[in-house]
Formats: C-alpha cells, structure tokens, sequence
C-alpha cells in the first residue's frame, strides 16, 4: 500500500514536472531578426553580444540573430523568407526601404502597436531626423537603430606634409578643392580626396545636392533629379576627377574606400560614420573627421538602417520584437552600440549616458555625426525605391565613366523615375 502510494506521488510529480516544462516550452516566444553589415568590422560579434544579454533578461525569449550580408542582401532574404512559409518577426533594413515594404503590405507599423504611456514615450525618444524616414502618412513604421550620415575622414599628417592646418580641414567646396589640389601627388600614389561612386553612389549624390540647396525627392512620389540643383552637383562630382584631378576618374569602390584610406593612398574620405571605430583602431596615422563640407550650407543625408516588424507575426511575437527593439535601441545599449561601432546614438538619451558622455570627451569625433543632423536631410526614398534609385545610380555612373553629360545622364533618370511614380500621385 505504502509503496503504491509512493509510487503514484512520484508519477504525480513526474507528470507536474512534464506539465510544467511543456508549459515553458509553450510559453516561449520565438524570434527570428535578419540583419545586415554595410561597413564590415566585427558588428556581428556585437549584435550577438547585445542580443545574449537581451535573452539572459529575458528567458522567454528565444532570438535567432541572422547575419543576412549588405543592405540589399538583408532586404532580399527577409521577403524570400517571408514567402516562404518560414518568415522572421523582425529585421534590420536600410530606412529607405519603407515604402517598398508597405506597398508589399509586408510590415506593421510600430506605432499601431503601441499602447502605454511608456511605449509613447520611447517612439518620441528618437532624433527627429532619424524619423523622416520612419513616417508614412502620418504614421510611425519603423525604429532607427544602426544610423548613420556622410562624414569626411582625414589625413592629419598629409595636412601637414602639404602646408595644411590640421586641425582647420575643409568646410567649402572652395576650400575641399584647393586642399585636394595640395594634397594629390603628381605621381597620383596620393590623391587628395575619394568619394566612393559604387554600393550607395545616390547617398553620397544626396549630400552633394542638399549642399546644393536641392533636395532629391518629396512625398515618395516625386523626384527632382533633372533639377538644376541636382546638374550642378553632378558636375562638381565629376569636376573633382576631371577638371581638378584631385580624385581619381571613373568609379571609386564603396567597400575598398576605406582601406585606401588605411594605406594612405587618399587623403580624404567621404564615408559612413559606421567606419569611425574601424578607422580609430586600424589607422597608423593621426587622422580626423568633421562634417561634409557646404556649397551653398552644408548638408547630407541620414542613412543606415531601422528596425521593421512584419505582418505576418503573432502578437506574442509581436509583443516580445517590440521588447527586443526598445532593448536594443535603450540608451545604455545605444551608447555601447556606438562606441563599438561608430553609428550614432539614436536619441539625445544615449549621449547623456555616462559612458558616451566620455567616451566623447576622450574621442570628439565620435559626435560629428550627432551634429552634423542639424544640417541633414532624408535619405533618397520612394515607391518602388530600388527601381528608381538604381536610375540614379546609373545616371551618376555614367556621367562619372564620361558615357553622359550630368544633365543628359539625369534627364534620362529623371524621364525614368516619372514613369514609375506618376501612378502614386493622386
């Protein structure tokens, strides 16, 4: 008798424990988070960093932290996936990319999901000008997160070697063309500047034409490439390499700039502020960063990428990728993502942290790119945003191979673009 009982408390409590562990099991929340890298260095050892400690707070979350390659490729594998039948909640893509999203009704806005107080607040957390690319129709879609704008890196002991004031770099377009004229060597072994005219050649357009008082697009359905503005900022591009001879001709590489650079075969850069940390460690040189310089006021784009939630989630996923955005975009983890990094802190809160605040003390140029949003502008965005921008993509390839005059290379992109938006506009 004594022993049947014993033995029915132990299958008891043997079942309690399956119970119990089936009802964990069932109680977490899975998340699958495509991400990309743009700039390379090792943002993938600190995405899974943040995103381990996200888990240890968090036991009911499971988050299975892709690595999907650039922007594109993050892009391209997280709709595959979603068409496949096996989807992720939740991805990191390039800010631009909002209106091709929610054309495909592929994501939910983020606003919609909020309810508390608390989750209000954190949507207004953000830099302004980090959520120009956020908002559609009055609505908020997506979270900044691994943001950026244009910054110019620079060779502080070529200044010198040149007659140049390194603590003074260029802040015209007058003043950029006559340091490039001191800084290139004859022998062309060290060019005064590179501005990089593969990967992203319209977000680098779209700093040339906002210091040209002209900005590219507005309401995601209009364009303004054939502008005059646009002409004239194209013509001082291919100026640069032609008439100048301060850059090289023809199209410089995206993802070799910055180890040119390194190898001090250029002076200047003009690059992501996702290259700072990697610029601070691996240059073997005194170098600096400062702002883009002005033509007629200074200006660049923001870049970098948001966080989206798509549709086709569940809300307990739903819920649990809002807990993981707003962990990951929290001041601490933002001023440590930027101190690893080299992107921005995406709200005023990161740089009151006491861990940005000296960082920034010790390192300046870690706040160049915070500053400099006071003169930003959207990055280039529309309907069908790949299509048209690879337009102008094209348009300035072209003109900078010599195949095109700026204008006839724009007009054409221009004629193109119109094509495509005239059917979003009522």
């Amino acid at each position: 008798m004594k022993k049947s009982i014993i033995k029915i408390a132990s299958s008891a409590a043997i079942a309690l424990s399956l119970s119990i562990s089936s009802f964990s099991a069932m109680a977490e929340t899975e998340l699958t988070m495509y991400y990309p890298v743009a700039v390379g260095g090792k943002l993938t050892k600190y995405v899974d960093d943040i995103v381990d400690g996200f888990m240890k707070n968090n036991p009911d979350i499971k988050v299975n932290a892709i690595y999907a390659g650039n922007y594109n490729d993050a892009r391209i594998k997280a709709l595959a996936a979603l068409k496949s039948g096996k989807p992720a909640q939740l991805s990191v893509m390039l800010s631009v990319d909002l209106l091709e999203l929610i054309e495909q009704d592929a994501i939910i806005a983020v606003e919609d999901l909020l309810e508390s107080d608390e989750d209000k607040k954190w949507l207004k957390s953000f830099y302004p000008s980090l959520m120009e690319n956020a908002t559609f129709d009055n609505k908020k879609w997506s979270i900044p997160f691994q943001r950026s704008t244009i910054v110019m890196y620079y060779n502080k002991e070529h200044f010198r070697k040149a007659g140049l004031d390194p603590e003074t770099p260029p802040a015209t377009w007058e003043e950029l063309i006559a340091a490039g004229e001191k800084l290139t060597k004859d022998d062309k072994s060290q060019w005064g500047m590179m501005i990089p005219s593969t990967g992203y050649p319209y977000w680098m357009f779209g700093a040339l034409t906002k210091q040209n008082d002209q900005v590219l697009m507005a309401d995601g359905n209009k364009t303004f490439f054939d502008s005059q503005g646009a002409v004239d900022a194209l013509q001082l591009w291919k100026d640069l390499s032609e008439k100048y001879q301060i850059m090289p001709k023809g199209t410089i590489e995206w993802g070799t700039l910055r180890q040119n650079f390194l190898d001090q075969k250029t002076s200047i850069m003009w690059h992501s502020t996702g290259n700072l940390s990697v610029v601070k460690n691996k240059a073997s040189f005194d170098f600096g960063v400062a702002m883009l310089p002005a033509g007629k006021m200074r200006g660049t784009p923001t870049g970098g990428g948001n966080f989206y939630i798509f549709k086709n989630t569940t809300k307990d996923e739903r819920q649990a990728a809002l807990k993981l955005m707003k962990y990951m975009t929290s001041p601490k983890i933002a001023a440590e993502w930027s101190i690893k990094t080299g992107y921005m802190g995406v709200s005023p809160e990161a740089y009151e942290t006491t861990e940005l605040k000296e960082y920034v003390k010790a390192f300046p140029y870690a706040a160049i790119a915070r500053d400099q949003l006071k003169y930003a502008t959207a990055e280039l965005a529309t309907f069908q945003t790949g299509r048209v921008r690879k337009m102008l993509d094209d348009a300035i390839q072209a003109t900078l191979t010599g195949e095109k005059s700026p204008k006839e290379a724009l007009e054409a992109a221009q004629k193109s673009a119109e094509k495509v938006l005239k059917a979003y506009r009522k």
